[in-house]
């Protein structure tokens, strides 16, 4: 049964790696001018990669229940505790989470400031830029405050 577990925990691994590099993917799609021709297909693929862990993880609860052990991360660490192999893998699986995270947050951040800057690019397109500074070109050809 172990081995069943080990299997999932490696899986697990694999699939988050996966995920980590598509973050990173993402994050240079982020910083690219038009991103809009890659992110649909991030987008989609991350859904995937979610959907696949969050199945690994009802597999890995359910072989810790066939232990005898508790779900979740105490249960893995309890098995770990008795197994290398297992305390390894799981190590790698924690190493990932961890680079996945700090990607995440980065991509989070990408969102923002691109987000701010196309409100901010809106709002002097609609002519409501704030406290009137912002000048842009008339009709005339001529910069004027909006």
């Amino acid at each position: 049964m172990i081995d069943a577990l080990l299997n999932t925990v490696t899986e697990e691994h694999a699939t988050l790696e996966a995920f980590a590099s598509l973050l990173m993917y993402e994050e240079k799609a982020l910083a690219a001018v038009s991103p809009v021709e890659t992110l649909p297909t991030i987008l989609e693929k991350k859904t995937e990669l979610t959907a696949k862990l969050a199945s690994l993880e009802k597999a890995r609860d359910a072989e810790l229940k066939a232990l005898g052990l508790p779900g979740g991360k105490l249960g893995i660490e309890l098995a770990s505790a008795d197994e290398p192999r297992l305390a390894q893998q799981w190590q790698l699986v924690q190493d990932v989470v961890e680079r996945a995270r700090r990607a995440n947050m980065t991509n989070g951040l990408m969102i923002r400031v691109r987000m701010n800057y196309n409100e901010k690019a809106l709002a002097i397109l609609r002519g409501s830029a704030s406290k009137g500074t912002a000048g842009v070109y008339g009709p005339d050809g001529r910069v004027s405050t909006v």
